[in-house]
């Protein structure tokens, strides 16, 4: 069995139940040829998208990759949220977390020529 356990949240379904509604009202838009379902629906899915990134943040998502499975639960609150979560877009999309090894930025220690890297993944 994976160890991964992706968007089985509440942030996670409650974006799926508003981005569906909102497809619903896209679909119905192309159907009957109206502009203003069609805009309408994709506000719908631009709120859900809103507020499944708002839940997340205020710890009812989950950082992506392995977790204990004690931590699997759909009703258990994320504790580290707050930190920001790391390798997570979301996160860094308002201003938490740190980034990863891949965009660590190189410093330059006071008296040495060498750059150091700020935080290594290895």
């Amino acid at each position: 069995m994976s160890l991964y356990d992706e968007g089985h949240t509440i942030a996670g379904w409650t974006g799926f139940g508003i981005a569906t509604v909102g497809n619903g009202v896209v679909g119905l838009g192309v159907c009957t040829v109206s502009v203003p379902a069609l805009v309408g629906g994709l506000v719908i899915v631009g709120l859900g998208v809103l507020v499944a990134w708002a839940l997340h943040l205020s710890g009812w998502g989950k950082p992506p990759g392995v977790r204990p499975r004690d931590q699997w639960g759909m009703r258990v609150r994320d504790a580290r949220a707050r930190d920001g979560h790391d390798g997570c877009v979301g996160c860094r999309l308002a201003g938490r977390g740190r980034r990863g090894a891949t965009a660590a930025v190189a410093a330059t220690r006071a008296g040495e020529a060498e750059p150091v890297a700020t935080e290594a993944g290895s």
